[in-house]
């Protein structure tokens, strides 16, 4: 369990800044807020469809009001109205679950994202993935689902309400990381398709990193790095400790017994997030890119809401 009031103030990252109206008029209810955020946004590498190369450079988008910037020049017109597959922002899981979180926020509803691995979208492996939680005040829980996931299928029934746990159809990317040092878990089931470069062992190694910097409002693009990160060579025995120790941490804080626990557990892992340089980003990430292009120091200091 987690505080919820922690999670109902934007990040800099969901702050939609001169486009808040435009969230205030979408839904909050999950299948109807999941079905505005897929008008938005188009998988870039999922859609099934050939996507136009002038908005190949969406997908760079770190923050909600780029998203939504861009979005207002090709369709300048509420959220909900239909917009042609490819000309919407080309996004990944990352951007659906943000579009979801800054909605939900703008309405004073707690939510974040979530990182970590589906087992649900291919038979057989877990790719990485970027889900949404959100409080119920009705039924004062955290409730966990999947935006892109328009129906229920066999893999995941119940796309509006995932269950949590080790064994679920999600599993955090510290769960992941701590089933693969028990050697209860293959590595090289999880990553970004199956005989891929981008999974295995390290990868896992920087979703922990990321799921906890998510967790902190740096809800970063998926291919950033910093820190503690390493490459496909990587990591080492001293970033394997950190890692297994700050995943023991995220899986304390997400199943603590009450809110009072998990309000102590957040606020030490809260700090030590702020005060370990090796955790959180300084004021520039490097970038990778999905297409293979060069990486690139990018400036992060501050949003465009800002």
């Amino acid at each position: 369990m987690m505080d919820p009031d922690n999670w109902s103030r934007h990040s800099p990252y969901s702050d939609p800044g001169r486009h808040a109206a435009l969230l205030e008029a979408v839904p909050t209810d999950i299948p109807s807020l999941s079905e505005v955020a897929r008008n938005i946004i188009v998988h870039y590498r999922g859609s099934g469809l050939e996507l136009p190369s002038y908005s190949r450079n969406d997908i760079d988008s770190r923050w909600l009001s780029t998203i939504l910037d861009i979005d207002q020049k090709r369709h300048p017109k509420p959220l909900a109205e239909h917009r042609e597959a490819t000309e919407r922002v080309q996004g990944c899981c990352r951007d659906h679950t943000l579009f979801c979180v800054g909605v939900l926020r703008q309405h004073g509803i707690p939510a974040r994202s979530l990182v970590g691995f589906a087992g649900y979208l291919r038979p057989g492996y877990n790719h990485d993935h970027v889900i949404v939680q959100t409080y119920d005040r009705k039924t004062q829980r955290w409730v966990r689902f999947d935006p892109e996931i328009a129906e229920p299928t066999e893999a995941l029934p119940t796309p509006h309400d995932i269950p949590a746990g080790p064994d679920a159809p999600f599993r955090t990317a510290a769960e992941v990381w701590k089933g693969c040092r028990a050697g209860a878990l293959d590595p090289d089931l999880f990553g970004a398709g199956p005989g891929q470069e981008f999974g295995g062992l390290w990868f896992i190694h920087n979703y922990v990193l990321i799921q906890l910097a998510h967790r902190y409002g740096d809800e970063l693009l998926l291919w950033d790095a910093w820190g503690a990160m390493c490459l496909p060579d990587g990591p080492d025995d001293a970033s394997m400790a950190l890692v297994d120790d700050i995943a023991e941490h995220l899986i304390a804080v997400e199943s603590a017994a009450s809110p009072a626990e998990a309000a102590r557990l957040d606020g030490l892992l809260r700090k030590r997030y702020e005060d370990d340089e090796r955790l959180h980003p300084g004021t520039t990430v490097t970038q990778y890119s999905p297409y293979g292009d060069p990486p690139r120091t990018v400036p992060i200091a501050q949003s465009p809401a800002q």
